[in-house]
Formats: structure tokens, sequence, C-alpha cells
């Protein structure tokens, strides 16, 4: 793999891995400040809050897999 590929896949890491704590962060406001009268947002939150840990762990388990191929 070239360089930039593998420049270019750490980004989307870096990227996905900030989207997931976004998220993440949205979950943990949604618990610690307006449940429990917000509770019918728990499903659309709890769900980007999967996807986009899901799309991180894709991402890296891509770069991982760049890595190991260029090793």
């Amino acid at each position: 793999m070239s360089d930039q590929t593998i420049a270019d896949l750490e980004k989307a890491v870096k990227r996905a891995k900030r989207i997931a704590s976004e998220r993440a962060g949205e979950l943990h406001d949604l618990v610690e400040e307006r449940l429990p009268a917000a509770f019918d947002e728990i499903p659309g939150i709890a769900a980007a809050t999967y996807d986009a840990c899901q799309a991180w762990a894709q991402a890296e388990a891509r770069l991982k897999a760049a890595l190991s191929a260029g090793a």
C-alpha cells in the first residue's frame, strides 16, 4: 500500500472515531440531563451511536489490514 493510502485510512479512522465520540457524548448527555422525560429519544440516539461506533471499528479494521499487508 502506498503511503498516501495509509494516510487516507488513518484520516478516516480519526474522523470515524471523532464522530463516534460525538454520538457517545450525545447519548451521555441524554442520560445525564434529559432522562426520564426524553426517554423516547433513546432508540434514535442509541442507534446513531451504535452505527458510528461500528463505522469506526470497520475503518480501524481496514487500516490494520492495510498495515499488515504492507509489513
